[in-house]
């Protein structure tokens, strides 16, 4: 009890422990001012999409089925599961109005990307550049990617720093999809992950909000330099 009033009075919580790294890419600022700046101002008659793939979504069978959540108890699930199988969910976030096109593919490789590029074509209006922010994932940069570009000329990538997932929005959409739909959830089959999948994307859509960046390239940079303060001091 003496340690734990120690703890609170200073308010220091041990047991607690936050993640991060930071990012070794020659090119930070370079890629940091050029999605900032898309962010803040976007290019007249054009687009702003966050795209990416969140991979190996496991369709769980819990082994018992859980309690619902009621007065004074919250719901209850098994620890143990059976898998049934994965998905990989493409997903690209409108910076102008929130809204999510999206799809589930069995794999995550070059051919894939480029059938979601097909359906961002698809999906998206004429007449309009589509500026894509991506990771550097190898998929995204491959020989028939950059081919597939150049013949759809509306179409530009720009690459974040490496480690630095936070700075691409639609990781924000994919966490709210994950709480609210994915973890929770009971899937007999892949079939039954991805219905409730495109279902929880056609409700998003129906009623968008958008993400709004507001932090500068300076602020940013800020925090990066005080982090790094910190660990110099360290070692």
């Amino acid at each position: 009890m003496t340690v734990q009033r120690i703890w609170n009075q200073h308010n220091l919580k041990p047991h607690l422990v936050k993640t991060f790294k930071l990012s070794r890419d020659k090119n930070f600022v370079e890629k940091l001012t050029d999605v900032v700046g898309l962010y803040l101002n976007p290019p007249d008659k054009s687009l702003v999409l966050c795209v990416d793939e969140k991979s190996q979504i496991q369709a769980l069978d819990r082994t018992q089925p859980g309690l619902p959540i009621k007065k004074g108890r919250c719901g209850t699930m098994t620890h143990d599961y059976k898998r049934n199988g994965t998905t990989t969910l493409f997903a690209a976030l409108s910076m102008l109005d929130g809204r999510v096109i999206g799809d589930c593919m069995p794999r995550h490789r070059h051919q894939e990307f480029i059938r979601f590029l097909n359906k961002i074509e698809t999906d998206t209006p004429s007449g309009f550049n589509l500026h894509l922010i991506v990771d550097n994932y190898g998929t995204h940069k491959h020989p028939r990617v950059k081919f597939w570009l150049r013949r759809h000329l509306r179409f530009h990538l720009h690459f974040i720093p490496t480690s630095s997932s936070w700075l691409n929005l639609v990781e924000r959409w994919f966490r709210e999809i994950t709480d609210k739909r994915i973890r929770r959830g009971v899937f007999k089959s892949v079939p039954d992950l991805i219905k409730a999948i495109q279902s929880y994307l056609d409700n998003h859509n129906q009623n968008p909000k958008a993400f709004v960046w507001s932090a500068p390239v300076e602020r940013i940079l800020e925090k990066i330099a005080k982090c790094k303060e910190a660990l110099g001091t360290l070692h």
